[in-house]
Parts: C-alpha cells; structure tokens; sequence
C-alpha cells in the first residue's frame, strides 16, 4: 500500500513538470531565430561597407590614373559601378563625387561613394530597415612627374 501511495505521488510531481519543454522551446526559439537574423543582417551590413569602401579605393586610383579633371570623374564613376557591381552590391545607382581642386602632379584626388545597400530578403520579416546608406572616401595621390591637363582627359 505504501508503495502505490509513493507511486503515485510521484507520477503527481512529474506530471506538474510535463509541457515545460514544449513552453520554453516556444518561448526560446523566436529569441534564438531574431538573433540570427540580426547577426547575419549585420554581417552583410559590414561586408556591404567594406565593399564599398574598396569601391571608392578603386575610384580614386582610376581617377588619379587620368590626364584631367573631367576624364578623371568619369574614369571614376565607371570604376566605382564596376567595382560594386563584380562585389555584387546590390546598389543601382551609386553617388560618386569627385574632388579634383588639387588635380596637378604631385596633387591627390578624392573619391566620395554614396551607395543605398539593399537587405531585402532579410526586411522581409519586418524587423529590419529594407534600405540603408553607406558613405566611404578614399584619397588618391596623382603621380608628380606626370602630365596633368587642365581640362582635358
């Protein structure tokens, strides 16, 4: 009779602990899956700044590589699209700015890429903006025993 008695209280207290498992994988997963999604929407966050960080780097470079302010800022917005478009940003159109007041050997040029970076497949769960802006410069200096034109390309 004991034994029944010590039976059955012991099923009563297991019985209190049964679909607590079930509540907290519930309640954990949800917080588990926002985290991944934060942490890989910051990862392609990063990866799209440095992407256009070296966007700008080669704009720059392709802008000093130029005879003259005017050829230097399309050599630099054809670099920064190619650049960007071969790292596979997704950035239709892209604000290069070109500093060329010091263009003259010896001088630098100064590229200024704006990008609008797109997470849409992320945005998608509503939790995260669909679009953001990323703003990099780079310098470039202009090789001083080069022949610089004022105006040409």
């Amino acid at each position: 009779m004991a034994d029944a008695a010590a039976s059955r209280r012991y099923r009563r207290c297991g019985e209190a602990d049964s679909g607590f498992a079930t509540l907290e994988t519930v309640i954990v997963t949800p917080i588990l899956v926002l985290v991944l999604l934060v942490a890989v929407a910051a990862g392609r966050l990063e990866s799209a700044r440095l992407d256009v960080d070296t966007a700008a780097g080669a704009a720059a470079r392709a802008a000093s590589l130029t005879r003259g302010p005017a050829g230097a800022a399309a050599a630099a917005k054809a670099e920064a699209a190619r650049s960007l478009a071969s790292a596979g940003v997704s950035c239709p159109q892209p604000k290069v700015v070109v500093d060329t007041a010091v263009f003259r050997p010896g001088g630098v040029v100064k590229v200024t890429v704006t990008c609008r970076a797109d997470l849409g497949d992320l945005a998608s769960v509503g939790l995260l903006p669909l679009r953001t802006s990323i703003t990099k410069s780079s310098t470039s200096p202009i090789d001083q025993y080069r022949q610089a034109t004022a105006g040409g390309s």
